[in-house]
């Protein structure tokens, strides 16, 4: 079973229904038995880095996310459930995050009239290193983002993808069995149900 936390925060219903099109048995849950129990854990986001940290403590979340992204079964943070995974972000901030991977969350700069803010739009992966939720994503696929603020992990061996938006910016995280991308899977098409395939084989125990 794969536990979608609920905390209020993200298209929790989109991408649930995107797990179970790949095969997933998911459970959109704030119960954390639950979360303990699953075989897998999803960390969506949307809106404010501090809103989203603000629902998790009150929920009373903060513990069994951090339990489940160190436990090394497979996890997966998506957009702000990404971004909250790193030690603080800038946004209406400093705001400390979770501290499990390292780095900050910076706000985009516009430098010129074409860049707007938020980016939002289709966007082109870079592989930087080819993790098994990677599988059958094409280097230069191109995925969805929609954001303000970009990761800038403070080590370089944690970046699995980059995109670049006027600066580079780690467009997917990759350590262990916690993966994280800052582009939306369920908005994605083939390359984002591939990758949900992929987790989905990794929570039954398969190499994708």
């Amino acid at each position: 079973m794969i536990a979608v936390v609920d905390y209020g925060m993200g298209n929790l219903r989109s991408v649930a229904k995107a797990l179970e099109r790949v095969g997933g048995e998911v459970a959109v849950t704030a119960d954390h038995v639950l979360i303990d129990d699953a075989d897998a854990v999803v960390l969506p986001g949307v809106g404010a880095f501090g809103r989203c940290m603000e629902n998790l403590l009150a929920a009373g979340l903060e513990d069994p996310v951090r339990k489940a992204a160190k436990s090394g079964k497979p996890f997966l943070g998506i957009c702000v459930g990404m971004q909250i995974l790193f030690d603080e972000s800038e946004e209406f901030g400093p705001v400390r995050g979770l501290g499990i991977l390292p780095g900050k969350v910076r706000r985009f700069v516009p430098r010129d009239g074409a860049r707007k803010i938020p980016h939002m739009g289709w966007n082109t992966l870079r592989i930087d290193n080819r993790t098994p939720m990677l599988r059958g994503v094409a280097d230069g696929a191109h995925v969805y983002f929609v954001h303000s603020y970009y990761v800038a992990a403070a080590e370089p061996s944690i970046v699995a993808a980059t995109a670049t938006y006027g600066v580079p910016f780690a467009a997917c995280a990759a350590r262990g069995n916690l993966f994280a991308t800052q582009w939306h899977p369920e908005k994605s098409q083939k390359v984002g149900l591939k990758l949900l395939a992929n987790f989905v084989a990794l929570s039954k125990g398969v190499e994708p």
